[in-house]
């Protein structure tokens, strides 16, 4: 490449980092805001890509574990410069939310026993709860297309309060959905093809419930797996995040993991930077900084996979009957956490109160 060509891509790097610290910094109200903010900047203002191109590049997020809004961030810079832009796009939009939410972890460590602060948190459990509550409803409509799926979310959901890994049930409940959806097609794959969305189930197994004393490498890869297999909402962290840190290790309890998703809810940027607040709490600094990585990480290396079968993905019946399956298992383990949480978050006559009050303001 000659020196105007390196230039070029250099300066569209730079545009990349520049638009999506502004968006990492001004982006509150969870993924469907930001990836909407995305488009009136991309599209309509910047003219980088048409709406058509911008679609493709949203289902294919669908298509792959991970944040959906910060996987579009990874794809926007990659389409405008590169490498470069794939890694400054997603660097530039998780580094805001990153350092707010370190900062807030500091604080809640150093006066979080205070009484200010434990009436703080008191009203904001349940007020979390409720936005909770209301995305299973607003993604529900999505989601749940048909009594197939309906059906499928809710035998997800019993065996999931049976103890059943989130894992499994999530790549299990694709599964279900291909072999119904996809019968014809399935017969005609090859059987390594057919058994991929297997991969995970069997180490994935039962929870187990065996505490042990914490360690980096293992906080690590508690983060990176939750980042390689994480279909749907910001939300169904909640449940990989309870089944790991509070039930199988014992390193949080279920309060200090609804003030990360509190935390993770009322910072802009992606959801997925509660990681940031769980490691800190965890590990300090170090910790902090090594969850986000691992839990980020994925994203960036589904992106550079993804990107050359886009528009092969947008054309594929199987994928969208995967996509399907993911999605009314992943809104099952929402609804189940959420269950779990709620007992402790909802403990008294007032907090039951700013539930329902929350619920309400929330749908009004």
């Amino acid at each position: 490449m000659n020196e105007r060509g390196v230039a070029g891509r250099l300066e569209r790097a730079g545009e990349v980092v520049l638009l999506f610290l502004k968006l990492g910094v001004t982006g509150f109200g969870g993924p469907a805001a930001h990836i909407a903010m995305m488009r009136d900047d991309v599209v309509r203002r910047r003219c980088w890509l048409s709406d058509q191109d911008f679609l493709d590049l949203l289902g294919a997020t669908n298509l792959i574990p991970g944040p959906n809004s910060t996987e579009m961030a990874i794809h926007l810079g990659f389409r405008r410069a590169g490498w470069a832009g794939l890694l400054g796009g997603g660097v530039a939009f998780i580094l805001p939310a990153f350092c707010i939410v370190l900062g807030l972890a500091w604080a809640y460590v150093e006066y979080g026993s205070r009484p200010q602060a434990e009436w703080l948190l008191y009203g904001i459990k349940p007020v979390v709860i409720a936005i909770v509550l209301q995305a299973l409803v607003g993604l529900g409509r999505v989601a749940l297309k048909g009594p197939l799926l309906v059906a499928l979310s809710a035998a997800v959901l019993l065996l999931y309060l049976l103890g059943v890994n989130e894992v499994a049930l999530l790549f299990g409940g694709a599964a279900a959905v291909l072999v119904v959806k996809g019968a014809g097609r399935l017969r005609a794959m090859s059987l390594p093809a057919l058994a991929a969305p297997l991969f995970f189930l069997p180490a994935a197994g039962f929870a187990s419930t065996t505490a042990a004393n914490f360690s980096y490498r293992e906080m690590f890869l508690v983060f990176l797996k939750v980042g390689a297999i994480l279909y749907g909402s910001g939300y169904v962290l909640l449940a990989f995040l309870r089944a790991d840190l509070v039930t199988r290790l014992g390193w949080l309890t279920e309060g200090q993991l609804l003030d990360a998703i509190a935390i993770g809810q009322v910072t802009p940027g992606p959801v997925f930077t509660t990681a940031t607040f769980a490691g800190y709490l965890l590990g300090g600094w170090w910790g902090a900084v090594l969850a986000t990585v691992a839990i980020f990480l994925p994203s960036f290396v589904f992106v550079a996979a993804s990107y050359p079968f886009i528009p092969l993905l947008r054309r594929s019946a199987l994928a969208g009957a995967f996509l399907d399956g993911v999605n009314a298992a992943a809104l099952a383990l929402m609804a189940g956490v959420t269950l779990r949480l709620g007992e402790a978050a909802i403990v008294d006559p007032l907090t039951a109160a700013l539930t329902v009050a929350a619920v309400v303001t929330l749908i009004v």
